[in-house]
């Protein structure tokens, strides 16, 4: 699909990670030049992790200003993931060092973000340039996070599922128990199967 592009000096965000057991949800907040153009460049689902870590550098170097920021489970289990979601968004843009006029956000929920007017978008990642490059670098830098973490608990196998709810996953939930990384409030196994904390 052939994105639109921004007319103002527009913040895209967008995060990933909102469905996971395990791991942070991340967001990211991307400023791009009025000029960027990038056809590749999608929803970071459509793509590739080849295409995303290619593009990865590209929005980061030709971005006015970017920022990404996790939200970690502790917190997540304590304020729900919408909100953590938002939180992190939010976290986000406070951290570009040039403030926005525009924010537009992907999906149908937001909390309004300082004084800045918004316009959430659903499937806004494949629609706008801004949410794209937020989503792209918000999955990539999650991924690289789940790899991470992945080395001191290998038997989830998070390198391959990043935390998301596969069969693996979920077996070796039921043999091991759960990490300081996987979401309490979560249902971390199917409703027969029970986990003691």
């Amino acid at each position: 699909m052939q994105l639109y592009y921004h007319t103002y000096n527009e913040a895209g965000t967008d995060e990933a990670g909102r469905g996971c057991l395990a791991g942070p949800v991340t967001a990211a907040a991307v400023i791009l030049p009025k000029d960027f153009k990038n056809d590749l460049l999608t929803d970071s689902k459509q793509l590739t992790e080849r295409q995303r870590l290619f593009l990865k550098p590209i929005i980061e170097k030709e971005a006015i200003c970017y920022a990404v920021a996790h939200v970690f489970p502790a917190e997540i289990d304590e304020i729900n993931i919408l909100r953590a979601s938002i939180l992190a968004m939010h976290k986000a843009l406070g951290q570009l060092f040039k403030k926005p006029e525009f924010i537009a956000v992907d999906g149908d929920r937001f909390v309004k973000f300082s004084d800045i007017p918004h316009a959430c978008v659903v499937k806004g990642d494949a629609k706008i340039q801004t949410i794209a490059a937020a989503s792209v670098l918000a999955k990539t830098y999650r991924d690289a996070y789940m790899e991470q973490i992945d080395e001191e608990f290998p038997m989830y196998q998070w390198k391959k599922n990043k935390g998301y709810p596969t069969i693996a996953h979920r077996k070796a939930i039921e043999n091991y128990g759960i990490t300081p990384y996987h979401r309490k409030t979560f249902q971390l196994l199917p409703s027969q199967l029970k986990l003691e904390f």
